[in-house]
């Protein structure tokens, strides 16, 4: 029955192989969301006074900003290459490592160079895998494809924020660290035993070697895939923000890093729940409509956050923003690829996951410069910002989803 659930929402060999996959990776990087701001505030402070805030803000926008600058690059030459699997399994590695030199770092400095190198890790896998998704999926379950891929990142990030937190709580710093490599692992031997590269025709691989290697090729970008990057950019740097606001999050609410990492988990479960159902919808009624609705609903539950006085309520503003981010995650990936050109995959699928990458590592920077001011202006910011973006989807990004989903696309294949 499971088997078949996911089968008819998209759910073909190589969908499955590389959400489960995800799901390993998710894990062991989502542990650090409630380790890292605690490890931060144990070390010295740097030689030039910084708040804490700021501090992690800077941490964790290394991460994204080496993340969204690399990605492009990364999936150009994947693209130019045609093989995905050691883009995904060198990335995987360097996470990994990563996690393990959290370990021995005993300076702020150490944290920032870490950090940055699993920003590496991330542009290398992410593109490639995505790609990898959009030519093995079709437009009519597209949607559905990208929707399974984005829950099991979900689980992921579910799991391991409570996992993060009761380690640390129990076991301390070096352990949790562990863990997190661990299942990084875990994802690796995943990859390894069930991906395959999809090889290219002989008259893909003539087309390509004549024409010239661009890292960026404008004319792959279109202002659809821009819009939807940038929905994906704004909701993402709105569920991030909390971070490096834990300290004052556990001060209001009387909660410990098990307290903040539930509510962290709990937009991730209500991404989780609504994933898979509205990216399938999103097959059937459009793109744009489920993504400027999950834009709106980002507005409220994002401003509710700065007067929850419980970690009841800052639970259930979390899930409200998992199910907001749902509503855009899927809807986006699904209609980048189906403007995608075929060989450029790699190239145009990354503008989406640069953004998201981006917004990731923008958002919690932005919180904690503004939270030096006031504890509420993130909020109204970064709610503001999610209603500039549903203008910019509505405004440029075209609807690609038909009533006859076989002729449409068997019109862009012959174009592609």
């Amino acid at each position: 029955m499971i088997r078949k659930y996911f089968a008819e929402n998209g759910g073909n060999t190589t969908v499955m192989a590389l959400s489960f996959a995800r799901l390993g990776d998710a894990v062991g990087n989502s542990i650090l969301f409630v380790v890292i701001p605690l490890y931060v505030a144990k070390l010295p402070s740097p030689n030039f006074p910084i708040p804490e805030t700021v501090r992690v803000g800077i941490l964790i926008a290394a991460f994204g900003v080496v993340t969204a600058f690399l990605q492009p690059f990364m999936g150009a030459i994947s693209d130019r290459i045609g093989r995905r699997k050691i883009f995904i399994q060198g990335g995987l590695l360097l996470m990994a490592l990563s996690s393990l030199g959290y370990v021995i770092s005993k300076e702020y400095a150490h944290m920032l160079i870490f950090r940055s190198l699993q920003g590496v890790g991330v542009s290398l896998t992410v593109p490639a895998a995505v790609a990898l998704i959009a030519t093995s999926s079709h437009r009519r379950t597209r949607g559905g494809s990208m929707g399974i891929y984005s829950a099991f990142r979900m689980a992921g990030l579910a799991i391991g924020p409570l996992l993060g937190g009761f380690v640390f709580d129990r076991f301390g710093f070096d352990i949790a660290f562990f863990i997190g490599a661990g299942f990084i692992f875990i994802g690796m031997i995943m990859v390894q035993m069930w991906i395959k590269d999809i090889p290219e025709s002989t008259q893909e691989k003539e087309e390509k070697s004549k024409k010239p290697f661009r890292i960026i090729d404008f004319s792959l970008i279109s202002a659809g895939i821009l819009g939807a990057g940038f929905a994906s950019l704004v909701s993402a740097g709105a569920f991030s923000m909390v971070s490096p606001l834990e300290t004052q999050f556990n001060a209001r609410l009387s909660q410990t890093a098990f307290g903040f990492g539930l509510a962290i988990s709990a937009l991730t479960f209500g991404r989780l729940i609504f994933q898979i159902p509205l990216g399938r919808w999103s097959d059937q009624i459009g793109r744009k409509p489920l993504i400027i609705g999950g834009l709106l609903l980002m507005v409220p539950s994002t401003i509710l956050m700065a007067y929850v006085g419980s970690t009841l309520e800052f639970s259930l503003a979390r899930f409200l923003q998992g199910a907001a981010s749902a509503g855009i995650a899927a809807p986006a990936f699904a209609v980048a690829a189906d403007l995608s050109r075929r060989g450029g995959e790699g190239q145009q699928m990354s503008i989406i996951t640069l953004s998201f990458g981006l917004g990731i590592g923008l958002g919690p920077l932005l919180s904690g410069l503004l939270a030096v001011y006031s504890f509420e202006l993130p909020f109204f910011v970064l709610g503001g910002l999610c209603v500039f973006a549903a203008w910019v989807v509505y405004r440029y990004v075209p609807e690609t989803v038909s009533r006859e989903p076989d002729r449409l696309e068997s019109q862009t294949e012959a174009q592609n």
